[in-house]
């Protein structure tokens, strides 16, 4: 085999292997607050509204508007 093909199936292998199914009953622990990745959702999206005002950009939240806060 090529240098290739090894790096492909190496690769491959390493994408596969993270990959897990969840059972029914461990979907509920999953889902709970704590395992969220950001800690408040409606707080990231107060500071993502404050960010985009005060730099007069959007900032890839898909948000519109100038600087002068006319959304």
């Amino acid at each position: 085999m090529g240098r290739f093909a090894c790096l492909c199936i190496l690769g491959w292998l390493l994408t596969t292997v993270g990959c897990a199914g969840t059972q029914a009953w461990e979907r509920g622990y999953l889902a709970e607050r704590k395992m969220q990745l950001n800690d408040d959702p409606e707080a990231t999206l107060l500071e993502q509204h404050v960010y985009s005002y005060r730099e007069g950009s959007a900032g890839g939240y898909g948000s519109s508007g100038g600087g002068c806060g006319c959304n």
